[in-house]
């Protein structure tokens, strides 16, 4: 005999997700269109968008392309949204470098992605009241910065630990709102970005990354996307101000 009323379902909700054109930002649209949910993918390449609307289930999905560092864009994508039940921020870049050469435009280039773009596409977002009451937020943070620590990525780390510093704050902010804001604090996951990262790294030496994991393995964008489809459904209805690890194990050290 089948849940009823499963709170986990998507059904009816239209959920936003930025960096929807690959990784883990794919992985979540895909799941949430899964659930039952009405997408509307963000991402820069128009074309990789399309890639990911057509993997979709359901109908009345709708992609959106632009650069979302640039403010005249936020802006038009927030003019055009529709109410929102849900938000998933994923879009984001790394970059590895030694404390000495992590030079302020470095910053500027990662934070303007990881940390800017998301907060302000949020707080606009609130201002024009396009977000539900009830409404479930998730940022897409990472363990490195805020579980673990090492060298060379310390530009990457500090952009995603202020992230769960701002998810926290917007949580206890936006709770009268019945606003819950939450951050995925992902381990290694297979993802463009990742394997861009992993090209100056031997096979063997990832090995032995992938061996120092409890569970032998790298995570998969769908490992990442069932915490995220939770904690925008209704069965996390009581979840906010929360970093929830999904790692594979690797923090449990």
């Amino acid at each position: 005999m089948g849940i009823t009323n499963n709170p986990f379902s998507l059904e009816g909700k239209t959920i936003l997700v930025t960096g929807a054109s690959s990784g883990i930002g794919q992985g979540c649209a895909v799941m949430a269109a899964q659930l039952g949910a009405k997408v509307i993918a963000c991402g820069r390449n128009e074309e990789r968008l399309k890639g990911t609307i057509d993997q979709l289930d359901g109908e009345g999905h709708t992609s959106f392309a632009g650069e979302l560092t640039d403010p005249m864009v936020i802006e038009s994508l927030v003019a055009n949204l529709p109410a929102l039940d849900g938000v998933v921020f994923s879009a984001g870049i790394s970059m590895t470098a030694p404390f000495t050469f992590s030079t302020r435009d470095k910053f500027d280039k990662v934070f303007n992605v990881n940390f800017f773009s998301p907060v302000e596409l949020l707080r606009l977002m609130v201002k024009k009241k396009k977000l539900v009451n009830g409404a479930s937020v998730v940022f897409i943070s990472s363990v490195g910065g805020n579980f673990g620590f090492s060298v060379g990525n310390g530009i990457y780390g500090a952009s995603k630990a202020a992230l769960n510093s701002m998810s926290r704050l917007c949580s206890l902010e936006l709770a009268p709102k019945k606003i819950r804001v939450n951050s995925i604090c992902p381990g290694m996951v297979v993802t463009p970005l990742v394997e861009g990262f992993s090209e100056n790294i031997t096979q063997e030496d990832i090995q032995k990354d992938i061996d120092f994991y409890p569970l032998k393995r790298y995570g998969k964008p769908e490992d990442i996307a069932g915490g995220v489809v939770y904690l925008l459904s209704d069965a996390a209805s009581w979840v906010t101000g929360q970093a929830i690890c999904i790692d594979g194990g690797i923090t449990a050290y």
